[in-house]
């Protein structure tokens, strides 16, 4: 087994709180938490779970898998109960399924931290392609197949593809044709999709939607998700997950089964319970997640602006809570800066300007690339009624705990790119 670094984002998470405890004003863009309150009705689903005490099934309760299937299904990706599993979090399905297959697997750069990593742990090959223009989270189809005949042609054997929709860094999502062409590939190549879709439900546009490959090529599909960016209950540790229904899907199941038998035994009962009542999707349930979904939505866009007139090239965010800017056109003035590459960008944000972000270079991307994620959603305030009153909020970005920080994020990015300066002609 490969030993790899502690996860960047954790890490850098715990640095923000000490210098927090210690008086530091930090305006923190650097972990992806959505930072909301719990709603009561999922406190009264906890408190109901509280005698679910037992060690339950390893896949996950009847009804908890029965009511994940029927979420899969009302978007378009069929699903069965004996096709589910459940776990505390989709971070350990998506372990298990790297120590469950074999092969090397394909990664989009950027991609989220810990994909990377899960596989060095096990000792498998990383196939990294970059993503396209119009969206982060896959690779760019028309570079994936000779990236394949590259590795073949060293020995290298691809056998899973791993995509994002959204996407965590870039905050955007590949559109039908884009997962259509992957599909596609997937198909001729004979790889299986591993498709997370923990931010699935965080589509800023209402009419836009998510077409997931499970759509296109159920047979050879994994989706992943979990209740952690959508209900922001990421300490609940709350994942699922949808195999094929083939017996090759069934196989890889019965194999992520017997790693969580020996890591985390089954879901705690008491989120068994939380989890079959969201995912059944009542009322208040839809009305919660489309009010976070709505400020989610306004507040990216408002860092996005800040962006956008400072110079950063951006894609503009169209799902979850992440904007992934190029700071490369302002790179001699930032080189007199002192930055030249992603890890100093960071490091100058953070020591010099109060703003933590994570450097592109955790994501896979080119450490000498000026690129850098920005999460959003730890705008809202620090505390529950700061959080309820901006999911209430019709203006959110007009209170006072987001206006005073959207404030500093522009000082600190117009500062930053010396943007008076290159309008008057000043050197």
């Amino acid at each position: 087994m490969t030993i790899v670094s502690p996860s960047p984002n954790l890490a850098l998470n715990e640095l923000i709180a000490r210098r927090r405890r210690a008086g530091h004003q930090v305006v923190h863009l650097g972990f992806g938490e959505s930072q909301l309150p719990v709603p009561g009705f999922l406190a009264v689903r906890l408190l109901a779970g509280a005698d679910r005490n037992g060690y339950g099934q390893i896949g996950g309760e009847d009804d908890s898998r029965a009511a994940a299937a029927g979420y899969f299904s009302r978007r378009g990706i069929q699903a069965e109960p004996d096709q589910i599993v459940l776990a505390p979090g989709s971070k350990p399905i998506l372990l298990a399924l790297m120590a469950a297959l074999s092969g090397a697997v394909v990664l989009p750069r950027p991609c989220w931290v810990t994909y990377g990593p899960q596989a060095a742990l096990f000792g498998r090959t990383v196939i990294e392609v970059p993503v396209p223009a119009t969206a982060g989270g896959v690779p760019d189809p028309d570079r994936l197949e000779s990236a394949l005949r590259t590795a073949r042609a060293r020995g290298v054997r691809p056998t899973s593809m791993i995509l994002t929709l959204p996407d965590n860094p870039t905050g955007t999502f590949a559109s039908r044709d884009l997962v259509y062409r992957l599909a596609d590939i997937a198909e001729r190549e004979d790889l299986l999709i591993i498709s997370d879709e923990i931010y699935r439900d965080i589509v800023h546009d209402e009419q836009a939607g998510i077409t997931s490959p499970a759509e296109l090529v159920p047979d050879r599909t994994v989706v992943t998700s979990g209740l952690s960016k959508s209900l922001a209950l990421g300490g609940w540790r709350i994942g699922f997950a949808r195999f094929p229904a083939t017996a090759a899907g069934a196989q890889l199941r019965a194999r992520v089964l017997a790693v969580a038998s020996e890591v985390w035994s089954s879901l705690a009962g008491p989120m068994q319970e939380v989890a079959g009542y969201v995912l059944s999707e009542p009322a208040d349930v839809r009305a919660h997640l489309a009010a976070s979904t709505r400020l989610h939505a306004r507040v990216a866009a408002g860092v996005y602006q800040a962006m956008s007139v400072a110079g950063f090239e951006c894609r503009r965010p169209t799902g979850g809570f992440y904007l992934y800017p190029d700071l490369e056109p302002l790179r001699p003035v930032l080189a007199r800066q002192g930055i030249h590459d992603s890890a100093s960008l960071q490091h100058q944000l953070l020591e010099r300007h109060g703003i933590a972000v994570l450097g592109g270079h955790h994501f896979g991307d080119d450490p000498a690339a000026l690129r850098f994620r920005a999460a959003t959603s730890m705008l809202y305030g620090d505390d529950a009624g700061s959080g309820w009153q901006a999911l209430a909020s019709s203006d959110p970005l007009s209170l006072p705990q987001i206006a005073g920080q959207l404030d500093r994020i522009r000082q600190v990015f117009a500062s930053l790119a010396c943007v008076q300066s290159l309008q008057a002609g000043r050197p």
